[in-house]
């Protein structure tokens, strides 16, 4: 591998690098891996730590934004490039993902990923058919949010969209002090196994209601954007509490209010627009009797 020194200087903040620079834990990612033979995706390889592992086993293709870092990846791995092992790709991984697909082929996804932009990234993959399972690097709060069960205060809306498609678990924590330069929190190790994939906004949208004062009773937040009346008659039918939070209610209770309160949503668009067409009809024929 080609040193680079002073790490620190090298980091860039504008995408929010910092090296993981612990052999130890490298080799825990590694075996936290699905055992099979599908490629990996890799993001944000930065200076090829991980990828040098991973190629030994798996072919590789990976997603890198900086360019000095491309330039130091395409140099370093020389031969694994030539022999078609691994593939760099440079530019914003998000521009390469194109109608939910980020690679034409089943993957894994395996990523370092930088805090502004992680949770961004697992959605996405969630919603890729060839994404067969997310193994990343997180802020731990993200990692939480990620993988808690109804019941703790960490679950939210992320969790019931983890749920919806596969599993999700933090497997173990990385202290700031495994990286260069060290960050200002803690990070983790999530991995999603996938068992699908759904691409519903509308969905997203009804959890964001759902959890919009996580601390607040359930029925507050969706009478927000939904009758009352009709909330609470869903709540009583699933047998739930008036008074419970959003973080008590399990992800199955979520799809059943969301398809309810919704068809009573398109019904009443239907009905309105029925109203208004006969509206028109009637103008329309006292127009010509006049």
């Amino acid at each position: 591998m080609n040193k680079i020194e002073n790490l620190s200087e090298f980091a860039n903040k504008r995408y929010g690098q910092n090296f993981l620079k612990n052999d130890a834990i490298i080799k825990r990612i590694i075996q936290s891996i699905p055992n099979d033979n599908l490629r990996v995706a890799e993001i944000g390889p930065g200076l090829g730590d991980l990828t040098k592992e991973l190629i030994t086993a798996r072919n590789v293709t990976a997603f890198e934004v900086d360019k000095r870092l491309c330039e130091h990846l395409q140099s370093t791995f020389r031969e694994a490039i030539h022999t078609g092992t691994l593939n760099i790709k440079c530019g914003d991984v998000l521009e390469n993902w194109e109608e939910n697909r980020l690679l034409d082929e089943d993957y894994h996804l395996v990523a370092n990923l930088p805090y502004y932009i992680a949770t961004t990234i697992i959605l996405k993959a969630l919603k890729d058919e060839h994404c067969q399972s997310v193994l990343v690097m997180v802020q731990k709060e993200v990692a939480q949010k990620f993988s808690a069960i109804a019941g703790e205060k960490a679950f939210s809306g992320l969790s019931v969209l983890t749920q919806t498609v596969g599993f999700g678990e933090l497997l173990f924590d990385v202290g700031a002090e495994n990286f260069v330069p060290p960050p200002k929190v803690t990070s983790s190790i999530l991995l999603i196994r996938k068992n699908r994939s759904e691409d519903d906004k509308g969905f997203e949208d009804f959890l964001k209601v759902a959890f919009k004062q996580p601390r607040k009773k359930l029925s507050k937040n969706l009478s927000s954007h939904y009758d009352k009346d009709k909330v609470e008659t869903e709540l009583q039918a699933l047998e739930l509490s008036p008074t419970i939070r959003p973080h008590e209610a399990e992800t199955s209770m979520y799809h059943h209010l969301y398809n309810e309160l919704n068809k009573d949503n398109i019904d009443g668009r239907e009905q309105e627009n029925k109203r208004k067409s006969k509206s028109r009809e009637r103008n329309e024929q006292h127009s010509k009797e006049e």
